[in-house]
């Protein structure tokens, strides 16, 4: 039997080093996000997990215009890659202009080659935020929470399809019917008509 101890003694010995892997950090500059002006200008997107009645864990993936404070599109699945993400953002892009940026975290599915690729032939600046730090995408953190609390908690989902029934439904009412106070007491697409 051969510990680590043993082993790391023999590499002295004869002169050797044992190599450690150091972890990369992953290092984004610090930089201020200009506000947004205009609807479409820029949105933010994250990832928000649940599970079924099953016990079958579903995601799904919140897009955010950070203007009008708008919820563009919900991608619900078991699983998401960066290349259905792209995919999703394409259909997504058929009614409506894409934004110049889209503000994201540094998640796997999101730093894909796929999103790399679907944004330099699309012209959308991807702005990932700093490793470990949630504020310079409050605008979608701040509506993971609502959308958690008035609609995850608050069902039961027996199915995927059930899910995405009940989600799709409660972004229409979020979009259309429920005022915000940020917004002069309106609904995020009232204000973006009236904006525009």
């Amino acid at each position: 039997m051969v510990n680590r101890k043993q082993t790391y003694r023999l590499y002295r010995e004869a002169g050797l080093q044992v190599r450690t892997r150091r972890r990369k950090r992953l290092v984004r500059p610090r930089a201020p996000m200009p506000c947004p002006d205009r609807p479409d200008q820029r949105w933010s997107m994250d990832f928000v997990s649940d599970q079924l009645a099953s016990g079958r864990r579903f995601r799904v993936l919140n897009i955010v215009d950070d203007f009008s404070r708008k919820c563009v599109g919900q991608l619900v699945d078991t699983s998401i890659s960066g290349r259905r993400l792209a995919r999703f953002l394409d259909e997504l892009a058929q009614h409506r202009s894409l934004p110049a940026s889209i503000v994201c975290d540094n998640g796997p599915e999101l730093t894909s080659k796929a999103m790399f690729f679907w944004a330099r032939e699309r012209k959308v600046t991807l702005a990932f935020i700093q490793p470990g730090k949630p504020t310079p995408n409050a605008s979608i953190e701040s509506f993971n929470g609502k959308f958690r609390d008035s609609c995850l908690n608050q069902h039961w989902f027996l199915s995927l399809a059930d899910a995405r029934h009940e989600i799709d439904q409660w972004r229409v009412h979020y979009n259309h019917v429920r005022p915000h106070s940020s917004l002069d007491d309106m609904p995020p697409v009232a204000y973006a008509q009236r904006c525009a």
